[in-house]
């Protein structure tokens, strides 16, 4: 079975979603529909910019949709998912892809979630930190037993878990990682505390654009991050979809239910290929890909 995986903030690069804006009709369209609906040429940025101007939250995240969305859609009846998933931001253009938003509210919400986690960053300062080759449950527990707030935000694959809070209990969470064997415990050159509790105001903020969004059930199963598990009813999609930004990224745990429910390609659908890493890690049996295009 063929499963689409898209990536999440962090895979941006200059020159992005050039090469399909100069070949493709319709990836010329798309892109200039959204310059159109985000007010601002997002297409000089991505296209000419700098790496620095590409990394702003408002930039970055409706960047990496657009490439991952209009590349999945160019590649027209290449693309046949039996299943989907994305990593954070990543998850936006999955659902995009299996047709439970479409390309405009897509892209509307995306840009909504970058400016309301732009907001929370600058008024509830927090950081993240990538651990390295403890279990996962070491981690939690070290998180549990850290005083102020810290918790596991990215279960990326076994033996990388990223943390998120407060500043001072994830330096803390760092040293007590180190001395419970972590090979690293790195504080990560992030604006804030993604997908942690400091981001409340965010997904509050965000809850209620995703309510007033037209959702269609989907096409073909998403496994969501909040949960790990396939969802197939746009209800639950939505559901899911607001609690996203405060919950933890279950990437190992979605990845694992994948190949246990048949998965054995996975294609990665967006800029760079830092999930054929992750999903190779997770389980070495499975083929990963990126597409070819003609």
């Amino acid at each position: 079975m063929n499963a689409y995986v898209f990536p999440g903030q962090g895979a941006q690069f200059v020159g992005m979603g050039s090469d399909l804006f100069e070949k493709f009709p319709m990836a010329k369209d798309l892109f200039q529909q959204a310059n159109d609906l985000l007010g601002f040429s997002i297409t000089d940025i991505m296209f000419n910019g700098t790496a620095e101007g590409l990394k702003e939250t408002k930039v970055t995240q409706p960047a990496i949709f657009l490439h991952s969305v209009i590349l999945s859609k160019v590649m027209g009846s290449d693309f046949k998912p039996d299943m989907v998933a994305g990593h954070s931001l990543g998850e936006f253009s999955a659902l995009v892809a299996n047709n439970t938003l479409s390309f405009e509210d897509g892209l509307k919400l995306v840009s909504q979630r970058a400016l309301a986690m732009q907001g929370a960053c600058e008024t509830i300062p927090g950081t993240m930190a990538a651990v390295l080759g403890l279990d996962d449950g070491v981690v939690e527990k070290v998180c549990e037993e850290t005083s102020g707030i810290v918790v596991p935000a990215n279960y990326n694959c076994p033996g990388q878990l990223v943390i998120s809070g407060e500043v001072e209990a994830i330096n803390v969470a760092c040293s007590k990682m180190k001395e419970a064997g972590a090979r690293r415990a790195l504080v990560l050159p992030v604006g804030g505390a993604f997908h942690s509790p400091l981001m409340e105001p965010a997904r509050e903020e965000l809850a209620t654009a995703i309510e007033n969004t037209s959702f269609t059930e989907p096409s073909c199963s998403v496994y969501q991050n909040v949960s790990a598990n396939a969802v197939n009813n746009a209800s639950e999609v939505k559901k899911n979809l607001m609690l996203q930004l405060t919950a933890p990224v279950k990437w190992t745990q979605s990845i694992q239910n994948m190949v246990k429910d048949g998965a054995t390609l996975f294609t990665e659908i967006g800029p760079g290929r830092v999930l054929q890493g992750l999903v190779k890690k997770i389980d070495s049996s499975v083929e990963t890909t990126a597409p070819t295009m003609a």
